[in-house]
């Protein structure tokens, strides 16, 4: 009897993690998949945003199509997460682009790799520091 209630409450705790992942929730560094994989997180390429690689700026025209792959690059995890905005505008998401501590919220696709987008908190924008003292 031990053995049995013990498989139903590890079966429960498996359904339940299952369902847990519709309030999926990821903090992490929010940027481009090109600046992940070339270790730019500080410096990435504002054009990667637009066009998805370094240096693309310079064939693409305004009208062309927009092909950024955002993803959220977890520290602790070592690894990144392909973003679907789904509803959220992507105009949202600015103040949040190229910075730490930027919190999904949505539901997670383990398959795809895929954190689909409900909400997003981002941290306040860096205090401006002035320079006192002379060189």
């Amino acid at each position: 009897m031990k053995k049995f209630a013990a498989l139903a409450l590890g079966m429960m705790l498996a359904v339940a993690a299952s369902a847990s992942s519709e309030g999926f929730e990821k903090k992490g560094f929010l940027t481009t998949k090109w600046c992940v994989e070339n270790d730019m997180f500080k410096d990435c390429r504002l054009e990667t945003v637009v066009c998805g690689y370094g240096g693309c700026n310079q064939n693409w025209e305004f009208g062309d199509p927009i092909k950024e792959e955002m993803v959220l690059y977890v520290h602790d995890d070592g690894k990144y997460y392909k973003v679907d905005l789904g509803h959220v505008e992507r105009s949202e998401l600015d103040e949040a682009m190229n910075r730490n501590e930027v919190t999904l919220i949505g539901s997670y696709d383990a398959k795809n790799n895929v954190i689909h987008v409900k909400e997003f908190k981002a941290p306040p924008p860096p205090k401006k520091s002035f320079f006192k003292g002379c060189l």
